[in-house]
């Protein structure tokens, strides 16, 4: 394929806080792209993408209008632009590097509001202001919905505004300012998605199909490591019944060296989720394994 402009796929990644994250879960996937300071082209070692970098917030619409052809944004900004995008992937579980957001109707915590409907007459902060005017309207509640620059919380907390819709992952930092959450309104989740005059286009199709392929493996891989035994032929099914596996443990016969003495020894590997390692490792060795070796793991397809 050649590798003009006309034959790059225009890639949109996000900047600010899922910048790094991105980032290395490209690196984890098979691409090396470096970011400097001053700059939002980042290089690739791949001739056949080019990156730009820009806010999530801003992503669907330069995604829309085919300035991008896609790219890795929020649900929630595709939500709230309303433009119709191909959604290719959608990251819809919680991992270490991307993990959902949650947008949640907030307080003071000594206002009287306690559900949504309180709020009729009132005025509310909020990043997500087309979303937020559908959600009340939809309710047949009227308010008045403004813009926030920022800081969204503490003009709830300083009697600002009477709420505000405010992005969060676990709520410490609604609690640490005083306020309360009176409902949930939108889980976003990172997505990757593209326009449809790119997935049109069979190349286009292809790469950003190969690009959530391996994002996809590389997430799965973050809370999983890969672990191997060797395990004599009379211990062999005890330790495999301790084994969780995608299908089941593999298992090969090692070398007939005059070390095994005469025994038959299996060499056993599989993968499993990380947090169960320090449980699992004391009863394998009970069961009979023996030199245990885990490792990580870049992708998991």
């Amino acid at each position: 394929m050649s590798a003009d402009e006309n034959q790059r796929l225009k890639l949109g990644l996000p900047k600010g806080s899922l910048e790094a994250q991105t980032l290395e879960l490209l690196r984890k996937s098979g691409w090396r792209i470096s970011v400097g300071s001053r700059s939002y082209l980042p290089t690739v070692d791949d001739p056949a993408l080019s990156c730009r970098l820009l806010r999530p917030q801003e992503m669907p619409r330069y995604i829309a209008d085919g300035s991008l052809d896609a790219g890795i944004t929020g649900s929630d900004w595709v939500v709230e632009t309303g433009v119709n995008l191909v959604e290719v992937e959608k990251f819809s579980f919680s991992k270490v590097s991307l993990a959902p957001t949650r947008w949640v109707l907030v307080v003071r915590e000594n206002s009287p509001v306690r559900r949504l409907e309180d709020l009729a007459g009132k005025r509310l902060a909020t990043e997500l202001v087309d979303f937020t005017r559908k959600v009340f309207a939809a309710r047949n509640v009227k308010v008045e919905v403004e813009f926030s620059w920022g800081a969204t919380e503490a003009k709830v907390a300083e009697g600002l505004v009477a709420a505000a819709v405010e992005a969060t992952e676990t709520g410490t930092s609604i609690r640490a300012n005083g306020l309360r959450i009176v409902e949930e309104l939108l889980v976003s989740t990172p997505v990757l998605v593209a326009n449809e005059a790119a997935w049109a286009e069979p190349w286009k199709q292809a790469k950003v199909r190969q690009l959530g392929v391996l994002l996809r493996g590389a997430l799965e891989a973050e809370t999983r490591v890969g672990i191997k035994m060797n395990v004599p032929r009379e211990c062999l099914d005890r330790v495999v019944e301790l084994l969780p596996s995608i299908t089941a443990p593999t298992v090969a016969p090692l070398y007939a060296s005059a070390a095994l003495k005469g025994k038959e020894w299996f060499a056993v590997e599989t993968v499993i989720a990380e947090h169960t390692v320090r449980e699992l490792i004391p009863r394998l060795l009970e069961a009979g394994a023996v030199g245990i070796v885990e490792y990580p793991l870049n992708k998991i397809i």
